[in-house]
């Protein structure tokens, strides 16, 4: 009996352990992807979008933002989304001014549906108190 309460506790443990590792991973991989995407100026189609919030959905979910972290988590989505929303004034500076905006729109879209995740689970876990 104890031995297989003991087997279940670590494989809980392995579980978050995989969990937290796909979701930091996916994050890399959502913000490269965000910089290939705003470098090359392909936003315009429609996958590349679509898998830009699928990999932000994923992120929110497996990330595992901790509670005393959330708060931290969120001010900086909503940073890099105000950026990535208001960022037509790069476009005045010469020669990187469109990548750049690129790039911070392109963010904004991969970290808003991760930051709405996030939201809803913090508003979760205050109603539950």
């Amino acid at each position: 009996m104890k031995k297989a309460k003991l087997k279940s506790n670590a494989l809980k443990k392995e579980v978050k352990v995989v969990k937290r590792n796909v979701g930091h991973y996916t994050f890399i991989a959502g913000v490269i992807l965000a910089i290939i995407v705003g470098l090359l100026g392909i936003r315009t189609l429609p996958y590349t979008t679509l898998i830009l919030v699928l990999l932000g959905l994923i992120v929110g979910f497996l990330l595992n933002v901790t509670t005393s972290k959330t708060t931290e988590f969120l001010v900086a989505a909503i940073a890099l989304i105000v950026a990535g929303t208001a960022s037509g004034i790069l476009t005045i500076i010469p020669v990187i001014g469109l990548y750049l905006q690129n790039i911070l729109s392109a963010i904004a879209v991969f970290v808003a549906p991760a930051a709405v995740i996030v939201a809803l689970k913090a508003v979760f876990i205050l109603a539950e108190d």
